[in-house]
């Protein structure tokens, strides 16, 4: 990254997986309003930026570390966008669901929302599973932590913000790269390189197994010249099935 690059704002991701019997995962998935200036009308998993609080907060839990930080502001983005709160025990009912994100929607912080249910954090339902940190953007730069997290069973429906995002859905990794190659729905560089690294996972362990194999290491796409073509590139070894793809057909926010 050059010093004339913007600097990296820390983000985070939650891709929530819903796992079915003798069929692969299905995960959560957003599609981003179009009038966003980031991935506008594309799909993605629930996130967003870390703010000020999260890091206060994690303070308050233990020490606030980049990944302590990140695990809280993927918690509190999945309820603001989606309704529902991975990352919390006892698993919220609906109605303390919709007092959380009132609460968010109206300025409080996840620490001020949560002081009034009877519920606390449980980081450890949080997997980190991968960092992406592009550069060279149009647009503001995300340095985004993913994190994997199990749907609880009997956890109420999410439910679209209808602000940033337009609709939300259940769908394996496989069936969303399907509906991308046939040009019904639109995915960016890393979310179809995420995308297909989950459509290999049959189940929630695999994929926890998967990243606890993988080094976590900030990804940062490059392009490599090429006789067919140039290609939009990122490093081997750290899990993903296809590491490139080429710039033109490339969709990169």
């Amino acid at each position: 990254m050059s010093d004339d690059d913007p600097q990296p704002i820390p983000a985070a991701t939650v891709v929530v997986m819903r796992e079915r019997a003798g069929d692969a995962p299905e995960l959560l998935m957003l599609e981003r309003s179009r009038a966003m200036r980031f991935a506008g009308g594309a799909l993605v998993f629930p996130g967003g930026r870390v703010d000020p609080a999260d890091v206060a907060l994690a303070g308050l839990e233990g020490t606030a570390d980049d990944d302590r930080v990140g695990r809280i502001a993927a918690i509190r983005e999945a309820i603001e966008e989606a309704g529902v709160a991975p990352g919390l025990t006892p698993a919220p009912d609906s109605a303390a669901l919709a007092r959380l994100r009132a609460a968010l929607i109206t300025g409080a912080t996840l620490g001020e929302a949560l002081s009034g249910e009877a519920l606390a954090l449980d980081l450890a339902q949080l997997v980190p599973f991968a960092r992406w940190l592009p550069h060279g953007m149009p647009h503001r730069i995300f340095d985004t932590r993913f994190y994997l997290a199990r749907m609880p069973e009997g956890a109420p429906d999410p439910i679209v913000d209808a602000t940033e995002n337009t609709c939300l859905f259940w769908m394996s990794a496989r069936d969303v790269l399907e509906e991308a190659a046939a040009g019904r729905v639109t995915i960016i560089f890393p979310t179809r390189r995420n995308l297909e690294r989950l459509a290999t996972f049959a189940s929630f362990a695999d994929a926890v197994a998967d990243a606890a194999a993988h080094p976590i290491e900030s990804i940062t796409p490059w392009i490599e010249e090429h006789p067919e073509g140039d290609r939009l590139c990122i490093p081997e070894g750290l899990g993903y099935p296809i590491t490139w793809e080429r710039v033109r057909t490339a969709l990169r926010g």
